[in-house]
């Protein structure tokens, strides 16, 4: 149709003669009609990659550079095991945003659920696998990493075939559900010469980064405290989830939600716990609380003397925040713990005015990022930022947690020099 065509006589009656005659004549313009593309609109190529300058002006945010994904032959192919709720909502979507990872495989025990998804995403036949041919994935050579998204108590099982089978693994969080499994893990992708990593995404979280970095570079002054709060309610039938039984889930709310608080602490510090007090409680003749804990509290004391409180439960309407009090400023965060929606505001002293300033930080997809750290840790043979050394370590906190809880005592921890001394190097988050 010709581009005229979607204007009637009136509007073109109402341009004006000057703008008729500027709209006739640009259909018969030439290439050597238009003024020459500036490197600003163009960009450029270097080490391989498009950039632009920069074009905001400096009382702006920069605009950053487009995203460089690899070559799909030269991306890190993955097998996802199990296909649950995270898997179908978080995690295979995530694929779409990773620049340096790709789904290549799938695992799941329900063959017409496996069979669905495996078309909606575009994943072979021959590469569908139940959990009785799971060791099969050593003859597939596109499978270069596993993500293991199963119940807590089956990871140590198919970590542990993965490795055997030459595979890298990536593992959901918790690791395991005690320290000897985790430590078990640990050992045999060591034997075999994978790498293990598990998937804390609150630390490639881009506004959880942001706050890392204040923490640590001092700005605000010492971080004098913490509260750490994640709950959430389970429906009535929750009794029949797995999360609640527990042989397959090792626990209740602190390895399933509270992890978050205890692990995101211990990484916005860089520091190892000195000593822990717990208390815990359950509704009597709840079912969902059978076997499992519904609430827990628990204070964590750091080397610095960071004391920070934090507080757990399935039994209260989702909440999941972050405050850090330092000595000049005060920083909280509403949707610390969640899948998006992140929002850090820092309150500090503005001449002689306490004023509340809310931090602007692009966000980004938590799965896809850890997932291409992983990938990028398979390319150039790095150890992930968060091994299974990290996961070892919460699971042997988290039983001092419950320790204290049971004895009504506190529990002292041997002190851990240095920072970070369970993580591998950075991971390449921008922000």
């Amino acid at each position: 149709m010709d581009q005229f065509n979607i204007f009637n006589r009136r509007s073109l009656l109402k341009l004006g003669g000057a703008s008729v005659t500027g709209l006739l004549l640009a259909p018969n313009a030439s290439a050597d009609d238009y003024p020459a593309p500036s490197r600003v609109d163009t960009g450029f190529v270097e080490d391989g990659k498009v950039k632009f300058d920069e074009w905001r002006g400096p009382s702006e945010a920069p605009s950053g550079q487009p995203s460089a994904p690899l070559p799909p032959e030269e991306r890190v192919g993955f097998a996802v095991v199990a296909l649950g709720r995270l898997s179908l909502e978080e995690i295979l979507p995530a694929f779409a945003e990773t620049k340096k990872a790709k789904l290549v495989a799938l695992v799941s025990g329900t063959p017409d659920k496996l069979k669905v998804v495996a078309k909606q995403y575009g994943i072979r036949p021959a590469a569908c696998y139940d959990y009785e041919g799971f060791d099969a994935i050593k003859d597939n050579p596109d499978i270069k990493a596993v993500y293991v998204v199963l119940p807590n108590s089956m990871h140590r099982e198919y970590v542990e075939r993965a490795a055997k089978a030459g595979k890298h693994v990536l593992c959901e969080k918790p690791m395991s559900i005690s320290s000897a499994d985790g430590q078990e893990m640990v050992n045999v992708c060591a034997e075999q010469n994978v790498k293990l990593m598990i998937a804390y995404r609150i630390q490639y979280e881009a506004a959880n980064l942001f706050l890392a970095e204040k923490v640590r570079s001092k700005e605000y002054g010492r971080l004098v405290g913490m509260s750490a709060i994640n709950v959430q309610t389970v429906a009535a039938n929750g009794a029949e989830q797995w999360r609640h039984k527990k042989a397959l889930a090792g626990g209740g709310s602190l390895p399933d939600i509270g992890l978050y608080c205890l692990n995101t602490a211990r990484f916005l510090t860089g520091e190892e716990p000195i000593e822990v007090m717990a208390t815990q409680y359950s509704p009597p003749d709840d079912p969902r609380y059978a076997e499992v804990e519904e609430t827990v509290s628990f204070m964590l004391r750091f080397p610095s003397n960071a004391i920070v409180n934090c507080f757990t439960s399935y039994g209260a309407r989702d909440d999941k925040h972050q405050r850090l009090n330092f000595e000049t400023a005060t920083a909280d965060m509403a949707n610390a713990y969640q899948y998006q929606g992140q929002s850090l505001t820092i309150t500090e002293l503005d001449g002689d005015k306490s004023v509340g300033k809310k931090i602007e930080i692009t966000p980004n997809n938590q799965f896809a990022a850890e997932i291409d750290h992983m990938a990028t840790c398979i390319i150039e043979d790095k150890k992930p930022r968060t091994p299974g050394e990290e996961g070892v370590q919460d699971h042997f906190l988290m039983e001092a947690i419950y320790e204290s809880a049971r004895s009504g005592k506190p529990v002292t921890l041997k002190a851990v020099e240095g920072i970070d001394p369970f993580r591998g190097p950075p991971a390449s988050v921008q922000l």
